[in-house]
């Protein structure tokens, strides 16, 4: 029977005759989807045209419409219908005996029915107090009667929509907001709520009242796919289900996804999730547009006013090359140049979690589209904006979801794509694999200053779980993924070993904690030999907390944490033999001896700066060597206010310090003095690098006391006002006393920031000790910094000294 057939038959055998032929449309296997569900609001059309025109014969000035889902004809099939009478007011006791005609019927077939019976007037007046009744009004259409009447009303309802915009979008907002509090997010539940929940098909229907307001559009590309599939999931779960539920349950989604011919429930989710994550991601970009064009409004005329008129230009202010912010976002720089720069993509995104700003959808999709992959491995640059990114706490989440709606997480690391929206059938998780391995890396980040290396923590949290992407033990095939990952990223032989390890083992620590007897000293040993060194077990108590926190409330506890750290400190105790020794002397260079002596001969400081284009110890080059950074070698007569000196020009120079070692040179015999060389990796954070000779001109007068470095600093800070940024984890600085026979060492583990080596260096020369060496890394955002000192006769300082310095100069980094 054909689609007409079916309308001719609800035409001509009435309520029953509808009911017959809307029974055999729902059946028919041959239509589904957006066909179905036109046919369904078609069919339903017809029924209730006749209806119409059999109790309003003689009236005029009536029409019956269609608001809301009916409205847009997308009727599913237990939906309630969404009706409006709407009436000239001119007989009122006629319109009362039309809506019974037309309402008892539609109750008589058990159907929901949502309706009105109003004035145009009546209806402006309910929709202008009733946001939800706008809303449904905004789709309105015609079935039946007087045209013109429903033409009106719906010219009329788009302008008051329009006019009201500045003050009914930001309370459509906080209807979304307060929804998505209730309901929660799509695209992580594992009984989602198509409907309500974040993500879901209101607020789909909310980007299209936006949308008609011209004051903002969403992103369209992929959005209208993304309805459609929630609304053919609503489809199959009302056929499955034979009721009006927007609530995939656990126990229907088998039966849901044969009903759409998908492979299992896991699949149905997954293109849930992916439909939800869409809709989401527009969301996040429209309501950030309606507010900087009601900021904008509200800003112009007071601008118009101080100016004289005419359109300010933005301010735009520098965030990292070729990354500013503009309007609060993060957008690329005029002169950003994307196809010749593959590391852009990574540095704006890092430039962007660290400032807490997101980052525009135009800079996002301009990325996408003209980027050119990174080299493998990949250089060091890349490397190190992936742990800043990583780093940056909580707002990573919502950069890396930027990132990922533009398809560029899959291009840099294309073992994503197994574990991406993928759902956990477990109670106790509540993310999808790939939103708990973000959820695990953000959790790490507190946890920076309790490990020596930070960005081995953060990339082991991105991948702890990525092999569940894979068949068999998720741990297994995640350690083969991970080494593969980890070395294209540009760690070396040493580092890959350590990821894969914290990769295979992440479950180790609680797995025996909460299920082995911890007074067998072969369980002690068993953990011990997997793990292999102190520097992997305290990386691995660091993966296994933030694991926990990330996977939800029921996973760790106050009593889970004491036995994970009973076990650790057994662990230890087995591999104290690794107590490091005092850091051996490496034979100067051919160069840094002709340094040194020039210095010694001169009396002044003298450097040298070149690229640096050797890998790292263990890394194998590959192709043509790519700039690792630049080094910086300088050579100056031992003295006091070295190392703030040195540092307070870097900074000054907006020169970043990627690593640093300082350390005591022994001079060849017949020559006088003692020199300090100072060897570090810099990089400008934007723009070029200074000439040499300006720096050795800068250098000269910070350690004569001609250039004041804090006062300039201070100057330059004042100048920027703060940004909201990341909140990171205080600073932690410790006392290792076993660490060195020769000095005492100071280890400080900070978030790096402009001047931070100029400040260390300043408080250690205010506490009266002298800097015999120092190693300088900085991990990401992350800086861990050791320094060997000693007092002013030479001796490694007494205990309560040292810790005197440790908490002072705490104080001050968290000043």
């Amino acid at each position: 029977m054909t689609g007409t057939d079916v309308q001719k038959e609800a035409e001509d055998s009435g309520p029953s005759g509808y009911a017959a032929a809307r029974l055999r449309l729902l059946t028919e296997e041959a239509r589904s989807g957006p066909p179905r569900r036109a046919a369904l609001a078609e069919l339903t059309d017809d029924w209730l045209t006749g209806l119409f025109a059999a109790g309003a014969e003689g009236l005029r000035g009536a029409s019956l419409v269609a608001v809301g889902g009916y409205g847009r004809g997308e009727l599913s099939p237990r939906s309630d219908l969404d009706l409006l009478l709407l009436h000239d007011g001119s007989d009122t006791k006629a319109v009362a005996a039309l809506a019974d005609r037309l309402w008892y019927p539609v109750w008589d077939l058990g159907l929901d029915l949502d309706h009105s019976v109003r004035t145009p007037a009546e209806a402006r007046k309910t929709a202008g107090e009733d946001l939800k009744v706008q809303l449904g009004l905004l789709d309105a259409r015609h079935i039946a009667g007087d045209l013109g009447l429903t033409a009106s009303l719906r010219t009329a309802v788009l302008a008051d929509w329009r006019n009201q915009a500045p003050k009914r979008l930001p309370e459509l907002q906080e209807l979304c907001a307060e929804r998505a509090e209730r309901q929660g997010e799509l695209q992580y539940l594992l009984e989602p709520d198509l409907k309500e929940a974040r993500g879901g098909l209101r607020d789909a229907t909310a980007l299209r009242a936006v949308a008609a307001s011209w004051l903002a559009d969403a992103p369209r590309e992929g959005l209208a796919d993304a309805r459609r599939r929630l609304l053919d999931v609503r489809d199959a779960l009302h056929l499955a289900t034979g009721r009006a539920t927007d609530r995939l349950a656990l126990q229907e989604q088998d039966q849901v996804a044969a009903e759409l011919g998908l492979l299992d429930a896991d699949t149905l989710l997954r293109q849930v999730y992916e439909a939800a994550r869409l809709v989401s991601y527009a969301s996040d970009v429209t309501w950030r547009e309606v507010g900087r064009v009601l900021r904008s409004r509200a800003v112009r005329p007071r601008l118009r006013a101080m100016l004289g008129g005419g359109k300010p230009a933005p301010e735009r202010s520098p965030l990292a090359e070729g990354v500013v912010e503009q309007d609060g976002e993060v957008v690329l720089a005029r002169a950003a140049r994307p196809e010749r720069d593959p590391v852009l993509p990574l540095r704006a995104a890092a430039a962007a979690a660290q400032a807490g700003l997101p980052l525009s959808l135009h800079a996002v999709r301009r990325l996408a589209a003209t980027v050119r992959p990174l080299p493998t491995p990949w250089p060091a640059e890349a490397r190190e904006q992936l742990v800043t990114l990583l780093g940056s706490g909580r707002p990573t989440i919502e950069v890396w979801e930027a990132l990922e709606a533009e398809g560029l997480i899959t291009r840099l690391l294309p073992d994503w794509e197994r574990v991406r929206c993928r759902p956990q059938r477990n109670a106790v998780h509540l993310w999808t694999v790939d939103r708990h391995l973000i959820e695990t890396a953000v959790r790490a980040s507190e946890f920076t200053r309790r490990v020596s290396r930070p960005d081995l923590l953060l990339v082991a949290a991105l991948l702890h779980d990525i092999g569940k992407g894979w068949p068999g033990d998720h741990s297994v095939a995640g350690e083969i993924i991970a080494k593969d990952v980890a070395a294209r990223i540009g760690f070396d032989r040493h580092d890959v070993t350590v990821v894969a390890t914290l990769v295979r083992h992440h479950l180790l620590l609680i797995d025996t904690a909460t299920r082995r007897d911890l007074e067998d000293p072969a369980t002690v040993r068993s953990v011990a030999e997997a793990v292999g060194s102190q520097g992997t077990l305290e990386l691995l108590h660091a993966l296994t907390e933030a694991d926990a926190l990330a996977t939800g409330p029921a996973a760790w506890s106050t009593w889970r944490g004491s036995l994970v750290a009973d076990l650790v400190k057994r662990v230890s105790a087995v591999l104290a033999g690794d107590v490091p020794d005092d850091p051996e002397e490496a034979a100067p260079t051919a160069e840094q001896e002709r340094l040194a002596l020039e210095a010694a001969a001169t009396g002044s400081p003298v450097l040298a700066l070149r690229a640096q284009t050797e890998p790292p110890a263990g890394q194998e080059p590959s192709g043509d060597p790519e700039p690792l950074g630049v080094e910086l070698l300088i050579a100056v007569p031992d003295q006091p206010g070295v190392l703030p000196a040195v540092a307070g020009v870097l900074a000054m120079h907006r020169l970043t310090v990627r690593t640093a070692e300082l350390r005591s040179l022994h001079l060849p015999d017949g020559v006088d003095g003692s020199v300090l060389l100072l060897d570090w990796r810099v990089a400008a954070e934007y723009g070029s690098l200074p000439q040499a000779a300006r720096l050795r001109s800068d250098l000269v007068r910070a350690l004569d006391g001609s250039l004041d470095i804090a006062g300039r600093l201070a100057e330059r800070d004042a100048a920027y006002p703060r940004r909201r940024g990341v909140v990171a984890p205080a600073a932690r600085v410790s006392v290792h006393p076993a660490a060195s026979r020769l000095a005492t060492v100071i280890e400080v583990r900070s978030q790096d920031a402009p001047g931070l080596l100029f400040r260390i260096g300043r408080a250690l020369e205010e506490a009266s000790v002298r800097v015999r060496s120092a190693h300088v890394s900085t991990l990401g955002a992350n800086a861990v910094d050791a320094f060997y000192v000693t007092g002013p006769q030479g001796a490694p300082l007494p205990g309560d000294e040292a810790a005197s310095v440790a908490r002072k100069l705490e104080e001050t980094l968290r000043g």
